[in-house]
């Protein structure tokens, strides 16, 4: 059975490991394999957004809810990253910085039980495909909502300071397109 409170403690010992990126992916895969668990635990979602599980200066655990058909714009982390998903699809369109931009680099598709670690220097754009919401755990090496960083125009992939207000509000519209098609 999945416990957060011990999930989070597994995750602060993995952070003083030597590999502590890999330490917790290894922790992430064992806890995936049992989705239904974690799910259960942190309860069927039933709209999306972000919820802080615990925020430290070196670590941060989120539940990351993907409204149907959302898509966030190109972003980094400027830290580390671990994913899991215990609900839906996730979609990860991975970019590269070059001297005109941004150029897409790849593209992996997780599904329920999968997981994926993203180095500091990662950006990437997520899509929830499905028509269900989305639930993934993800795990940050450092303090998430502090750190400076970048989005990108999902156009023009312009890029200026990330804005926490602004994805919330893409969660919103999201959320609100989705029970708009739902006939809610």
């Amino acid at each position: 059975m999945f416990d957060l409170e011990e999930f989070i403690a597994s995750c602060q010992v993995a952070i003083k490991e030597h590999a502590p990126q890999l330490a917790v992916k290894e922790l992430m895969e064992r806890t995936m394999s049992l989705s239904a668990d974690v799910e259960s635990s942190l309860g069927t979602p039933t709209a999306g957004g972000i919820t802080t599980l615990h925020r430290s200066s070196d670590l941060t655990v989120i539940n990351v809810i993907w409204p149907p058909g959302m898509t966030i714009f190109p972003h980094d982390h400027h830290m580390w990253a671990v994913i899991g998903i215990y609900g839906g699809q996730e979609d990860n369109t991975f970019f590269r910085r070059t001297p005109q931009g941004l150029d897409r680099a790849g593209f992996k598709a997780l599904d329920i039980q999968d997981s994926v670690g993203l180095g500091p220097e990662v950006i990437h754009a997520v899509h929830n495909p499905r028509n269900v919401l989305t639930g993934a755990v993800h795990v940050y090496g450092g303090d998430f909502f502090s750190e400076s960083r970048s989005e990108w125009d999902p156009e023009t992939l312009e890029e200026k300071p990330y804005d926490m207000e602004h994805a919330m509000r893409a969660f919103a519209e999201a959320n609100d397109a989705w029970l708009a098609r739902q006939g809610n």
